[in-house]
């Protein structure tokens, strides 16, 4: 009878370990699917980058750096291979752009071209579901880093090596996207 009781114990910690195990496994998966829905809008992007280049090419004679520091960003992010990586070069190429947008302020023709004016709404579009899909991937590091952390499932995750992830923030842009629009008249 106690043998029973012993066997049935451990029957229900192996069914527990390994429930626990199974949802550390969904959330990674949940994770690294969701990184692959940002993936596909940083693509979009990325294709719509060299357009956006040669359209303002003409305009822009004495900007090349604005225009070399976005074609190497670009390039740099495409290259990037691990999820780290890829929050890394996009957030280089996010500041990059933010300095084009800055530098075709001073460009009044360039700002009422149709060509410029679609691309940039395109753009924004895409820049909008990044943004989406970003704070959905954020979510489920979010969700997966709680499980990794919390007991008893933290257990479970340093046996089978399962890690905090990182988030993909903002870095740099964190203070000028934290700071309210300036509205003149």
């Amino acid at each position: 009878m106690v043998l029973l009781v012993i066997l049935g114990i451990i029957l229900l910690l192996v069914i527990w370990g390994v429930s626990l195990y199974n949802r550390l496994i969904r959330l990674r998966n949940t994770r690294e699917q969701s990184f692959a829905d940002v993936d596909v809008q940083l693509k979009q992007r990325h294709d719509m980058i060299p357009q956006l280049v040669d359209t303002v090419k003409g305009y822009m004679q004495h900007e090349r750096g604005v225009l070399t520091e976005i074609t190497e960003a670009r390039s740099n992010a495409m290259r990037a291979g691990t999820i780290e990586e890829k929050i890394s070069a996009e957030q280089r190429l996010s500041t990059a752009l933010d300095g084009l947008r800055i530098a075709v302020e001073a460009y009044p023709d360039l700002k009422a071209s149709q060509n410029f004016l679609d691309l940039q709404n395109e753009i924004s579009d895409v820049e909008n579901k990044i943004a989406a899909a970003r704070r959905f991937f954020n979510s489920t590091t979010k969700e997966l880093n709680t499980a990794v952390e919390i007991f008893p499932s933290n257990i479970i995750a340093g046996f089978f090596n399962f890690k905090r992830e990182v988030m993909f923030d903002l870095g740099e842009q964190r203070a000028t996207v934290e700071e309210p629009p300036k509205i003149q008249f």
